[in-house]
């Protein structure tokens, strides 16, 4: 009956998510044509980059803030312990795993670059980075993660302090993430290459540390 009534709730909130989406008016206010307009002085091509990483980059540090305090809840209740390896599974899964992997990092690196110019960026190729981890271990080749060293550690939190710094830099200047022109597309891809590597991580933390977890309960 438990398991009925938080069913039912959850189907509840979603139809009243989508209730009121479907309700929405019109924006009141157009923005395209101003992001369109400063587009040339962003530092990338595609408005939807140059409106996460310039126009709005504080919303941006504040979600990746918020995945990093995720996986720090997370660690915060899993029990310490050694690496858990789940079973191995079919060599016939392995080895396709092993050959797609490879392909999936260079479309991570693609996805990052493409961003400039095109749909893309750091959250899509960190998602796809993480998917390769996650793929891996369910496969039987990566082992669950245990508590983070170091090494681990700083690269979960590379991208939010390149990201801080970068922000701290630039307030020295009077302006919170304000790229000068002739700098923006150079910070924007030093910000987007390191959350590329921290997202991946934490984004597999989420997995690989719960099944780190539940390793340890059975």
């Amino acid at each position: 009956m438990k398991r009925f009534g938080i069913g039912g709730a959850a189907l509840l909130l979603a139809l009243a998510l989508g209730y009121a989406m479907l309700e929405l008016g019109p924006a009141r206010l157009d923005l395209r044509p101003a992001v369109a307009a400063h587009l040339a002085d962003s530092g990338v091509r595609h408005p939807v980059t140059a409106v996460l990483l310039n126009y709005r980059g504080y919303d941006t540090l504040l979600e990746v803030a918020v995945l990093l305090l995720a996986l720090f809840a997370i660690l915060a209740v899993t029990p310490p312990g050694p690496a858990r390896r789940p079973a191995p599974a079919d060599p016939l899964l392995q080895m396709l795993a092993r050959l797609a992997v490879p392909l999936m990092l260079v479309a991570s690196f693609y996805l990052l670059w493409a961003g400039a110019f095109r749909p893309g960026g750091a959250f899509q190729a960190g998602a796809v980075l993480a998917a390769a981890l996650v793929l891996l271990h369910l496969t039987g080749q990566l082992p669950g993660w245990p508590t983070p060293g170091a090494l681990l550690r700083g690269g979960l939190a590379a991208g939010l302090l390149v990201f801080l710094g970068v922000a701290a830099a630039l307030l020295i200047e009077g302006s919170l993430l304000q790229y000068p022109p002739a700098w923006a597309g150079r910070l924007i891809l030093l910000i987007e290459f390191c959350l590329t590597g921290s997202l991946g991580l934490i984004l597999a933390g989420l997995f690989l540390f719960l099944c780190q977890a539940e390793g340890e309960r059975r």
